[in-house]
């Protein structure tokens, strides 16, 4: 015999498919759903069905939008362009309320381990970017693993002889912690891109 009741699983493994929701939060949402007032499911199908219909990729920088192009790049200085591997992370470095140039999002990373060459990233569309004139400096965010490190080295070494200011986000001591806690790794970035006070 089920444990569950077909429409109950079945809601059960919908919200199991979205990533850290495992079994037992799969089955608290479920149960949420089913106590919720009738208006307030349909609301919450609605807002799940307008995200999938109206929300596209901005044909500039591939950052979410719901028109053809994003505010950001609309109404941001273009000169500056900090490349990140995700939208997520553009909402990250927007929370900050310190950047005012534009993005540009790789959609990942190169990752050969799991197929993924420079081809299957939008790195021929910076590029191109660049390639339009009027681009002083190139930041990139990707981030700091094995992968992100190899995805910004290989950008680099394709901007470098365009001519264009590039840089790299500084890595190091998370403000907080304690010198004697922190990995080896992290340590040594952070001595090695010391800056003057």
């Amino acid at each position: 015999m089920e444990v569950f009741i077909e429409p109950i699983g079945r809601l059960m493994n919908e919200f199991s498919r979205l990533p850290g929701v495992g079994r037992k939060t799969a089955q608290r949402y479920a149960y949420k759903v089913i106590s919720m007032p009738e208006e307030d499911v349909r609301a919450f199908a609605e807002a799940l069905l307008d995200v999938k219909h109206k929300v596209r990729f901005c044909k500039i920088c591939g950052n979410f939008t719901t028109g053809e192009v994003c505010d950001v790049c609309r109404l941001r200085d273009s000169s500056q362009i900090c490349v990140v591997k995700e939208p997520k992370d553009v909402v990250a470095l927007e929370k900050l309320h310190e950047y005012s140039g534009v993005y540009h999002v790789l959609h990942g990373v190169i990752d050969p381990m799991n197929g993924v060459t420079p081809n299957d990233i939008r790195i021929k569309e910076l590029l191109a970017r660049i390639g339009e004139g009027g681009v002083k400096e190139v930041i990139l965010a990707t981030n700091p693993d094995v992968e992100g490190e190899a995805t910004a080295m290989y950008i680099a070494r394709l901007i470098k002889p365009l001519g264009v200011k590039t840089t790299r986000i500084a890595h190091g001591v998370p403000v907080g912690s304690e010198l004697e806690y922190t990995d080896e790794v992290t340590l040594a970035r952070a001595l090695k891109d010391r800056k003057e006070v």
